[in-house]
């Protein structure tokens, strides 16, 4: 497994990332398949606060055992929740963040958080005074680095040209092309890319065939027109899972691509996918049957 540093400033991390909302809500299950993943050179684990109202890191937490000096965690704050009501609500403001990471720190069952991710954004948000309490976490030793997860460029863009974020958590993959405009803003802010979905809910795996015929098609894709450039990826040189994360990871600007995995079998699909990337030259004959799209919201 190679790595990557995020950020100018960040830790290095593995260009395999693993994406925790997928574990089975089983401690055991979860731990086989973190564990795995540790021992496959996997360093990069994310979740969230929201995942199953906490569920997700306690899992998580208990999964990865006495090995937490193996691990970079990353986990989001930024959304809230009352027990006994459905649904949540936003809410970034510094005395819910600073709760919060206490909160995240005891399911995690550590002491620190390698990198905490705002999680989302809206162009009201007071970024300043997120910005600031992320810095006092910082210097206080409860979280190592921050980011943000965010695909609007009204909100990631000035949260990392004022700060010292080392990512931006956003959507990639050959089925959603609209971050590439902002790649070079990122990096030049000093922060890395992390993508999550570059496998497109399986569309981009061996399964393609089978999900694109459940699939109402894909973002500006139609039913028609994806079924048609699933085909397409067919007649083409190579797996269409390595092609998917090797066009991912093609980019400087990409640190990892962050993939779930539901159990051990996905995982080392995921890993077989890995080890067998095709060439830039492949790569870019896939690229060559997609879309170019752009965000048309959130832009000013």
């Amino acid at each position: 497994m190679k790595t990557r540093k995020l950020g100018k400033t960040g830790p290095v991390i593995s260009e395999i990332g693993l994406g925790c909302m997928s574990l089975p809500d089983d401690a055991g299950k979860a731990e086989r398949i973190v564990q795995a993943a540790l021992d496959a050179g996997i360093n990069y684990f994310d979740t969230a606060d929201l995942y199953g109202r906490g569920r997700n890191e306690e899992l998580l937490g208990k999964a990865f055992g006495n090995r937490r000096q193996d691990i970079i965690l990353a986990t989001k704050v930024g959304n809230s929740w009352t027990d006994g009501k459905e649904g949540w609500e936003w809410d970034p403001s510094p005395g819910h963040i600073r709760k919060s990471v206490h909160n995240s720190l005891k399911r995690l069952g550590t002491d620190y958080i390698d990198v905490y991710q705002l999680h989302g954004g809206t162009a009201e948000d007071d970024l300043d005074a997120i910005i600031s309490v992320f810095d006092d976490l910082k210097r206080e030793g409860l979280i190592r680095h921050y980011g943000i997860s965010s695909i609007r460029p009204n909100v990631f863009l000035p949260f990392l040209k004022n700060s010292s974020a080392v990512s931006n958590m956003m959507q990639y993959s050959l089925l959603d092309r609209r971050p590439e405009e902002w790649f070079a803003d990122i990096s030049d802010a000093g922060a890395s890319v992390v993508a999550r979905g570059p496998l497109a809910k399986g569309l981009l795996t061996s399964e393609a065939e089978k999900r694109v015929e459940a699939a109402d098609g894909y973002l500006s894709y139609s039913s028609g027109e994806l079924r048609k450039l699933i085909a397409g990826f067919g007649r083409l040189t190579g797996a269409l899972h390595s092609a998917a994360l090797a066009f991912v990871l093609e980019n400087g600007a990409v640190a990892s691509a962050i993939t779930g995995a539901s159990s051990e079998e996905q995982l080392h699909e995921t890993l077989n996918a890995y080890d067998s990337m095709p060439d830039s030259e492949t790569v870019r004959t896939y690229a060559a049957l997609t879309a170019e799209d752009r965000y048309e919201k959130h832009r000013e």
